[in-house]
């Protein structure tokens, strides 16, 4: 597989755990995971030298210009965002989406992006705290403070903060495959894959007591995927009521125990489309999707191309 240039966008002020979530996991080549990685730039206005947040000035020799060369733009949080948008970081946004590029914004950079008009007529998330503001100021922006992230093809969007390393963490999977996204995953220590569509805030006191008393049962169903396994079996193993059950999931995950062991199974498909030749209906068996015709659907859905397709583009073989 051919290097995928990847740059990210260095404007004065920027938050610096947004900055260093691209920079960790674009930027430092794994040859022990596969041959080829990403092509990694830090970007930076012509002749200057801004400094994050946190006073830290990169070192670098590529100017924003460098942006709409690049495959994949990835814009980290803004400074403010009440403040107009730097003009320079606007217009090279504009272009490398003209240009073709993939178009990503964590957490506030949404605002750059919004700015740009590449949101125009698009779904688009932001920090659920911004939210509001980035509806208000840009209005043909379809904004959804509910999800964590948000594929839109050429055009990612991330919530805030940690949900800007599970967008990350997605763009690895989509260019590399489920295996290597997971192993990346384990080496930075967070789930190996959680969906967009998760809630990126839950409101509750008993967050950390719920999740300690899940996690055991969580592992629990991934180790059986292969079985039937339904809300009560889980609340039975869990020795909770279904209604304690479904509340602690929702808290937890932010969805129901269906959606997320559903997720779960298309990712182990995923994971055997890769690693395995098992045929279509063996693989729909081992992650508990049942039929091969159950497999296509909820995998098609889920990752956006049927099994086979994935398969010949991921295959280790």
């Amino acid at each position: 597989m051919a290097s995928r240039t990847v740059a990210v966008a260095v404007t004065d002020g920027v938050p610096i755990f947004e900055l260093a979530i691209p920079c960790e996991v674009f930027g430092y080549r794994r040859p022990d995971l596969t041959d080829s990685w990403y092509d990694f730039r830090v970007c930076v206005p012509a002749g200057e030298r801004p400094r994050t947040a946190a006073g830290f000035a990169p070192e670098t020799a590529h100017g924003l210009d460098a942006l709409v060369e690049a495959d994949t733009v990835v814009i980290p949080a803004c400074r403010d965002v009440h403040d107009d948008q730097p003009a320079e970081l606007v217009a090279a946004v504009r272009a490398a989406h003209d240009n073709g590029a993939r178009i990503v914004s964590l957490c506030s950079g949404a605002f750059v992006l919004a700015a740009a008009g590449v949101l125009d007529g698009r779904p688009a998330t932001t920090h659920w705290m911004h939210a509001d503001l980035l509806a208000r100021r840009y209005p043909k922006v379809l904004v959804d403070a509910s999800v964590l992230y948000i594929d839109d093809g050429d055009v990612l969007t991330s919530a805030g903060t940690a949900a800007g390393l599970d967008l990350c963490l997605h763009i690895v999977r989509s260019d590399y495959g489920a295996a290597i996204a997971n192993a990346l995953a384990k080496r930075l220590v967070m789930p190996a894959h959680r969906p967009g569509g998760q809630a990126q805030y839950i409101d509750g006191g008993n967050v950390v007591t719920d999740m300690n008393q899940l996690a055991p049962l969580l592992d629990w169903a991934r180790r059986r995927l292969d079985q039937p396994l339904t809300v009560s079996a889980l609340a039975e193993q869990a020795n909770v009521t279904t209604r304690t059950l479904i509340r602690r999931f929702h808290t937890v995950t932010g969805t129901t125990p269906m959606n997320w062991l559903r997720n779960i199974r298309v990712e182990h498909a995923r994971e055997l489309l890769e690693t395995t030749d098992l045929p279509i209906d063996r693989i729909a068996e081992r992650s508990g999707l049942g039929s091969s015709a159950n497999l296509r659907h909820h995998f098609t859905r889920t990752v956006g191309v049927p099994p086979s397709t994935y398969r010949k583009a991921f295959s280790a073989g």
